[in-house]
C-alpha cells in the first residue's frame, strides 16, 4: 500500500500525518471513521480456486487468525510507512517480534555479533537459547566500536544492534556498524523501541530490519501488548513464517489499541523528548545524583553520534543515586507522579530498577557482567507538565 496523498497535494505527507491517516483509507466499513476490530478466527470462501489462491499468497485476503487479520494488517502497514520499510509483520509481544526476526535469519552453525547492553530478554536469547541450537554468539563491549568491527570481520551472519540501549542509554554508531555488517555479508537488525520512528530511522541508515516492542512508545498507554518487524521483504517473510508457525500472533484488539496509540505518537514523543531533556539536566546538577545517562546531555560520551542519527533524544533516561541501592529504596516509593512498574513509553511517567524491569530475567551476577548496577534507576518520562515532575523528584530526593 502506498502512502495516502490527497489529490491536491504533490508532496509526501509529514510522518505525523501518516501516523494518523496511513493505511486506513481502504479498511473502513459502512462509513466508519475508525478501523474495525475484526475478531473472526477464520474467513470463508465459496470459490475454491479463490480460497486456494489466498492460502498460497497469490491473492489478497485472509485465511486464519494465527496467520493474518484485517485489523492487524492496518497496524503493520501503518508501521511500514512510518519506518520507511518495504514490508512489515507483527507479533504478540516485543520479544515475540525479536525472536521471530532472529530465528528467521539464523541457522545452526551461524554466528551472531551483538553488544552486551541489549534488553534482558534479548540477552538471554543470545546467552542461553541460541547456543543450544548450535549458533555462536559474541557479545562485545557496547562502547568499543573497534572491537565490534573486529568481531564482525571474524564472521557474522547476524549483526544485532540496540540504540539507545536499555537501560544504560548507550549509543551505537548505526551507519558505521551497519556498513561493517554488510561488508561481512551479514543481515543487520536494529531494535528501535527506545527511539521510535519519530526520533530515528535505522532502515534509512541501511539496516535490514527494525524491531519494536510496540507495547511501549508505539501504543503509549500501557494497555496493549505487541511487537512489529519492518524492513527487507525476504527477511520479514522469514520472520512471519517463524511467528505464524510458533503461534505468537498479535490479537485484533491489541492491534486496534496500537493503531489508536500510533495516531498520537508524534505528539507524545515530542513532549516526552522535552520532559526527559529537562529532567536529565535537573538530575545531573543535583548533589544526591551520582550520574545520569541520557544521549541528549553534552556529557554523554556519544552525544555527537546521537545528534547525527537521531531527530530527538527520546523519553528515556537512567541515573544512579549516591548511596546506591539503599538510597533507591527510599527514593522510588516517595515518587508521587510515577508508576513503579515494569513498563516504559507510556503517557504516565514510569520508574524501576533493572532487577524488576529491563533485566528481570537475569540474575544479579548476569546483570553485573553486563555492566548494569543494581542501584540504577530507569526513568521513562511521561507527558505530564515537566514542572510537576521536577517538584516530585525534588521532594523524593530530599528524603535521602
Amino acid at each position: 500500500m502506498t502512502e495516502p496523498t490527497p489529490k491536491h497535494r504533490s508532496t509526501p505527507l509529514d510522518p505525523a500525518t501518516v501516523a494518523v491517516w496511513g493505511a486506513e483509507e481502504t479498511s473502513m466499513v459502512s462509513g466508519a471513521t475508525q478501523v474495525p476490530v475484526v475478531h473472526s478466527v477464520a474467513y470463508g470462501y465459496d470459490d475454491l480456486d479463490e480460497w486456494e489462491a489466498v492460502a498460497l499468497g497469490d491473492a489478497p485476503g485472509h485465511i486464519y487468525g494465527r496467520n493474518t487479520n484485517p485489523t492487524v494488517a492496518v497496524f503493520e502497514e501503518k508501521m511500514r510507512l512510518l519506518e520507511h520499510g518495504e514490508a512489515a509483520t507483527s507479533a504478540a509481544s516485543g520479544m515475540a517480534a525479536i525472536s521471530s526476526a532472529i530465528h528467521g535469519v539464523l541457522r545452526p552453525g551461524d554466528r551472531v555479533v551483538s553488544v552486551k547492553d541489549t534488553y534482558g530478554g534479548t540477552s538471554l536469547l543470545f546467552t542461553e537459547f541460541l547456543p543450544a541450537l548450535g549458533i555462536e554468539v559474541d557479545l562485545v563491549d557496547t562502547t568499543d566500536h573497534d572491537a565490534i568491527e573486529r568481531s564482525i570481520q571474524g564472521g557474522c551472519d547476524l549483526l544485532y544492534l540496540e540504540t539507545p540501549t536499555n537501560p544504560t542509554l548507550k549509543i551505537l554508531d548505526l551507519s558505521r556498524l551497519i556498513d561493517a555488517g554488510h561488508r561481512a555479508g551479514s543481515a543487520v537488525v536494529v531494535d528501535n523501541t527506545f527511539a521510535t520512528p519519530v526520533n530515528q530511522l535505522p532502515l534509512l541508515l541501511g539496516a535490514d530490519l527494525v524491531v519494536h516492542s510496540a507495547t511501549k512508545f508505539l501504543g503509549g498507554h500501557a494497555d496493549a501488548l505487541g511487537g512489529v518487524i519492518v524492513g527487507r521483504p525476504d527477511l520479514v517473510e522469514a520472520a512471519f513464517h517463524h511467528r505464524e508457525i510458533n503461534g505468537a500472533a498479535l490479537s485484533p484488539m491489541a492491534a486496534y489499541l496500537l493503531i489508536r496509540g500510533v495516531k498520537t505518537l508524534d505528539l507524545r514523543v515530542e513532549r516526552q523528548n522535552s520532559n526527559a531533556a529537562v529532567v536529565s539536566n535537573y538530575l545531573e546538577a543535583h548533589p544526591k545524583v551520582a550520574s545520569v545517562n541520557y544521549p541528549g546531555l553534552d556529557s554523554h560520551p556519544k552525544h555527537e553520534i546521537a545528534a547525527q542519527q537521531m531527530a530527538g533524544f527520546g523519553g528515556m533516561l537512567s541515573f544512579a543515586l549516591k548511596g546506591g541501592f539503599d538510597a533507591v529504596k527510599t527514593f522510588l516509593p516517595a515518587l508521587r507522579l510515577a508508576h513503579r512498574a515494569a513498563n516504559l513509553g507510556s503517557v504516565e511517567t514510569t520508574v524501576g530498577v533493572p532487577s524488576t524491569t529491563s533485566h528481570v530475567e537475569c540474575s544479579a551476577e548476569e546483570r553485573l557482567r553486563l555492566g548494569i548496577p543494581e542501584g540504577l534507576v530507569r526513568y521513562s518520562a511521561g507527558i505530564e507538565k515537566v514542572d510537576d515532575l521536577l517538584v516530585d523528584l525534588e521532594q523524593a530526593l530530599d528524603l535521602i
